[in-house]
Order: structure tokens, then C-alpha cells, then sequence
């Protein structure tokens, strides 16, 4: 049997230097607080016909970024809710178009498709940025400096060449993803630096996939001794198929989080992500049953209990003062001359 709690070697790097202090993410964030504003912005979202969706976004996003601290002070986002409406009508006009193109003729949607495929990885970067510059922590914010040719390999080139290799470029397609988010995001006015290679992700997928392997076969069985003793337990296959999907999102979820942030460094500091798999298949299963028999109203308090596990799991190896390295980004920001985001700029919302 696996064993979702170990820490395999392509998970976690050597602790490197001994004498960085780490600083582990807190998250303050309560379920009976965020309840009431999940709720108010589900009523105004539904009354609204969807338009308040974007204002609830940005409530949600600085509730949890708000309650996210790293020593001791807390991150904080600043979007427009205008902007990200913006950027969700742009995304159903565009909709809208390819529908309409594809109800008319064939040649007028393979038009419109190509119109998107040439706009989307744009608006895919430009979404990027604009969520990067409106999160800060000490009243300095990121930024993303992805370039538009960067953005046509992760958001098409590698999608497509991963379709045409029936997924068998999937892992390497998450790889370039993640390596494109890392390398161009930046705080003040250093860099971050993301240094795993492409098999690391093969693992993670081969592992995934066995487990759904598994699930295939126990469901493959149950269904012969269905058909063997003319039973009724046929009716626990998608019981068996939920329970397959569970263990598989959350394998994914933790080995994909401690990939990436146990091989992210922002200039001499570090990170470490030490997310179990099996904590959180623990959380997962209960979040889901108490959704259920509350009738979703648990919702809310299951994004916390999430949140809260994930967030807590990481921590940051400090090469020196905190202090000192916030003042000093502060300063180059203001030397450059950096302005805000463009206003170009939209949240896709995806």
C-alpha cells in the first residue's frame, strides 16, 4: 500500500542551510466568520443574476489572504472587483462568439477557435499580473513579468501537444506551468527561482495513475460478483468510483504543493511545503460528508479546515532578517520607478 504521509526524496530537498530560521504560515481564518461572508455573498450573487460575483471574489480572496500571516504580519489583496468583471465579460463574450460561430458553419468555428486559441494565453498572462500585483505583505507587492511567448507554450502549445499524445505530456505540460508562474513572479524587486525537473512530475502522475488503476480493477471485480450472484452491489460502484477520485485529488494536491514550494526560492530564502496526503484525503472525505448532510451549508467551514491545513504546512527558511530584506525590496521598488498594472490588465476568474 502507499504511504500518502511519507515524504519521498523528489518531494523534499536536503535542509540546506542550517542556521535559516523558519517561519511557518499562520492562518487565523474561522469558519462561523467566514459563513456569514459566504452567505451574503451567495444571496447578492444569485439576486444579482451573477454581476456580484466579482465583489464577492474580492471579499473572499481578502478574508483568506487577510488571515494568512507570515511572521506575524498578514498578506492582504487589493483587485478591483470592476476589473475582474471586466475580465469575465470579456471571457463570456468571447463565449458568446464561438457558440454562435459553431451554430452557423463549421468553417466559422474553426474561425472563432483559432481567435481564442490566439487571444486566450494573453489574457491568461495578463491575469497572472494582475492578481501578483494586487497581493502584498508588508505594503509591498508582487509582481509577474511573464512575456507573451511564454504564455502561448504553457497555455497552448503544451495543452495541444499533450492532447496529441493522449496525455502522455501531461506531466511535463504541468511542469513548464508551474515553472513559467514560478521564475516570473517576483516580490519587490527579487525574483523567485523554481529548480525541479520534469521527472519529479512523472512520478506524482505514475502514482496517480496506479491508484486509478486500482479503482478500476476493485470496480471491475465488483461488477463480476454483481453479475456472478445477481446482487445488488452494483449500486456501491460510484460509491467505490468517489472514493477513488478522493484519494487520487488529494495525492495529487499534496505531492503537487510540496513539489513545487520544497524547490522555490525567493532570492536566498526558501520554502517548505510538508502537506500529507493522507491528512488531507482525511479532510477531504469528512469536508464532503458533513457538506452532505448539512446540505451544503458546511461549505464555508470545509474551505477553512482546507486552508487552514495547507496554508499551516509551509513554511519559510529565512537566510537572514526579514525586516532587512522588506526594506531593501522597498527601496529598489521605489528607485525603479514601478508603476501599477496595466490597465489592460483583467482577472479571467479561471
Amino acid at each position: 500500500m502507499t504511504d500518502f504521509s511519507s515524504n519521498a526524496s523528489f518531494d523534499v530537498p536536503p535542509l540546506g542551510d542550517p542556521t535559516g530560521s523558519a517561519e511557518p504560515l499562520r492562518f487565523t481564518g474561522r469558519g462561523g466568520e467566514y459563513f456569514g461572508i459566504w452567505i451574503v455573498n451567495l444571496l447578492l450573487t444569485v439576486f444579482t443574476l451573477g454581476i456580484y460575483s466579482a465583489w464577492a471574489k474580492v471579499r473572499r480572496l481578502q478574508y483568506f489572504h487577510r488571515n494568512t500571516l507570515l511572521a506575524g504580519s498578514p498578506f492582504d489583496y487589493h483587485g478591483s472587483p470592476t476589473a475582474i468583471l471586466k475580465g469575465r465579460i470579456i471571457a463570456l463574450v468571447l463565449l458568446i462568439v464561438y457558440n454562435v460561430a459553431a451554430e452557423f458553419s463549421a468553417p466559422l468555428a474553426v474561425i472563432a477557435f483559432l481567435a481564442l486559441a490566439a487571444v486566450l494565453p494573453l489574457l491568461l498572462m495578463r491575469s497572472l499580473r494582475f492578481r501578483a500585483h494586487n497581493t502584498s505583505w508588508r505594503g509591498l507587492r508582487f509582481a509577474f513579468d511573464g512575456q507573451g511567448g511564454g504564455a502561448y507554450s504553457v497555455f497552448l502549445l503544451w495543452p495541444a501537444l499533450s492532447a496529441l499524445t493522449l496525455w502522455l505530456l501531461a506531466p511535463m505540460w504541468h511542469q513548464r506551468l508551474k515553472r513559467y508562474q514560478q521564475q516570473n513572479l517576483r516580490f519587490g524587486a527579487t525574483g523567485f527561482s523554481f529548480d525541479v525537473g520534469v521527472g519529479a512530475f512523472y512520478r506524482v502522475y505514475l502514482v496517480a495513475l496506479g491508484l486509478l488503476m486500482l479503482a478500476a480493477i476493485g470496480v471491475a471485480l465488483l461488477l463480476g460478483a454483481t453479475i456472478a450472484s445477481r446482487t445488488q452491489a452494483i449500486s456501491l460502484v460510484p460509491l467505490i468510483m468517489i472514493a477513488a477520485l478522493l484519494a487520487v485529488g488529494p495525492y495529487l494536491t499534496a505531492r503537487t504543493q510540496n513539489l513545487v514550494w520544497n524547490h522555490t526560492q525567493l532570492g536566498a530564502h526558501r520554502f517548505e511545503s510538508r502537506v500529507s496526503a493522507r491528512r488531507l484525503y482525511l479532510i477531504a472525505v469528512t469536508n464532503l460528508l458533513a457538506i452532505v448532510f448539512t446540505l451544503g451549508l458546511f461549505i464555508p467551514f470545509a474551505a477553512i479546515r482546507s486552508a487552514r491545513y495547507r496554508i499551516e504546512s509551509v513554511s519559510m527558511i529565512s537566510a537572514g532578517s526579514l525586516d532587512d530584506f522588506v526594506a531593501g525590496q522597498s527601496s529598489a521598488v521605489s528607485a525603479t520607478g514601478e508603476g501599477a498594472a496595466d490597465l489592460f490588465d483583467v482577472d479571467l476568474g479561471l
